[in-house]
């Protein structure tokens, strides 16, 4: 049978203009992507009060009263710019999902303005993704772009696709997961014709950040773990569980965003939201931010069960607060963090049972396999986990069979991700 993928290129002809703007779209990408995160680091620096090593590290060398108050300044500044913004942009679109599966415009301004936002409440510790201001921008680029070179319907949603997935591999350094998100996630095809540009303009992206961010991997000193029977079995054991767990996630992620504070509501919700978690941050200062941090202390095997049972629990409440309140942000990193810590508790307590294994294999196969069952993309969840770590290839495995068999449970429970999950019954993308 000859590969449906060879006998054209589908809605979207990928001709000489359509490559040109592709790259263009990459460079773009690229320069939003440092931008960002220059506003980010800056926020994160000033905040607080450091200049080199973790945000974690920071925070937990600040004072409690400290920590809280920097969290409230977040609620005050999002909401109030949060609540402007949606006031005079009202109908404005500014969601990359929203404009590759139902074709709605981005709005340039919305989106800028909203991005800036996001990044600088992230950078005072709020929970929620970094990646989803510069996945935007990139959606963004390829919108513009797609309207002065006059591409077609097609041509524009793909290429508006390739900027959101770019916007990922850029800030990130993963052209490859960049790419297969753009593919597995926003365009649901690996196809040739989705597959190439996508793989082109997360490679110009990742290539022109490097003017500003590094060209290392996120995680650094990962160990080369290796294969062992303990790990296999407690992959094949523990795969259902991760599963079920991460459908309870999809849900909760879900939950928040169809009951997101609206109207006047919505210029104090911020401020409620974040001044709890820095309460909570008073006593797991691990919560702060991303989520970046919590998992590299996972990867490189450190934290107890009793750590690790509590931020298993709080990461996903203090996620789900910040984006009920209103906040906009992405899901990819507090999602992997949650795997990871959920990967190192079970394996810690398999270990007792069995041990063999270090915990940082057992947190890297929890991060994967929870990461394609959310996000329902096992293979973009793999690259991404291989490529922001440069490490996982001795365990490759037990991490395709726990990945495998979480996604598919995830997709029998209820066929959602926690991009799906929060389309309204409309089809509408909660904001």
């Amino acid at each position: 049978m000859e590969q449906p993928n060879a006998t054209g290129d589908g809605e979207a002809p990928l001709t000489p203009v359509f490559w040109a703007m592709v790259a263009l779209t990459g460079v773009a990408t690229g320069l939003f992507g440092d931008l960002l995160m220059v506003i980010l680091f800056s926020v994160q620096h000033f905040a607080f009060g450091y200049h080199s090593g973790s945000l974690q590290a920071a925070a937990e060398r600040d004072s409690g009263l400290h920590r809280v108050i920097v969290l409230c300044a977040a609620g005050v500044i999002g909401g109030v710019a949060w609540y402007l913004l949606r006031r005079f942009t009202p109908g404005e679109r500014a969601e990359v999902d929203d404009a590759v599966w139902r074709g709605d415009p981005l709005s340039t301004r919305r989106s800028l303005a909203s991005s800036v936002i996001s990044e600088v409440v992230i950078g005072m510790g709020a929970s929620i993704g970094r990646e989803a201001a510069p996945k935007l921008m990139g959606g963004v680029s390829g919108s513009v772009l797609a309207s002065w070179a006059r591409l077609s319907p097609g041509q524009r949603r793909l290429l508006i696709a390739c900027g959101g997935g770019a916007g990922l591999a850029a800030v990130y350094n993963v052209p490859l997961g960049g790419a297969l998100f753009t593919a597995e996630v926003l365009c649901g095809s690996l196809a040739l014709p989705v597959v190439l540009p996508a793989l082109f303009c997360s490679a110009v992206a990742t290539g022109t950040a490097w003017l500003y961010l590094p060209e290392h991997a996120t995680y650094i000193d990962i160990p080369a773990y290796r294969f062992t029977v303990p790990l296999l079995v407690w992959a094949i054991l523990a795969g259902p569980v991760l599963g079920l767990l991460s459908s309870g996630y999809i849900r909760v992620i879900a939950w928040a965003s169809h009951h997101t504070v609206r109207g006047q509501r919505a210029l104090f919700a911020p401020l409620i939201a974040f001044g709890a978690l820095g309460l909570i941050g008073i006593a797991y200062p691990q919560l702060f931010g991303n989520g970046k941090d919590m998992a590299h202390m996972v990867f490189i095997g450190s934290g107890s069960i009793a750590l690790l049972s509590a931020l298993f629990v709080l990461k996903p409440v203090v996620t789900a607060l910040c984006l009920g309140s209103g906040a906009s942000g992405g899901l990819f990193t507090p999602t992997l963090s949650t795997g990871a810590v959920l990967g190192g508790l079970l394996g810690l307590a398999w270990s007792i049972a069995w041990p063999g294994s270090p915990m940082g294999a057992y947190a890297m196969v929890g991060a994967a396999a929870v990461l394609g069952a959310s996000m329902q993309a096992p293979l973009a969840a793999l690259v991404l986990v291989i490529e922001l770590t440069h490490s996982g290839f001795g365990i490759m495995v037990p991490l395709l069979v726990a990945t495998v068999i979480a996604t598919a449970l995830a997709r029998h429970i209820d066929g959602y991700s926690i991009y799906s999950g929060r389309l309204e019954a409309s089809g509408e993308l909660t904001t």
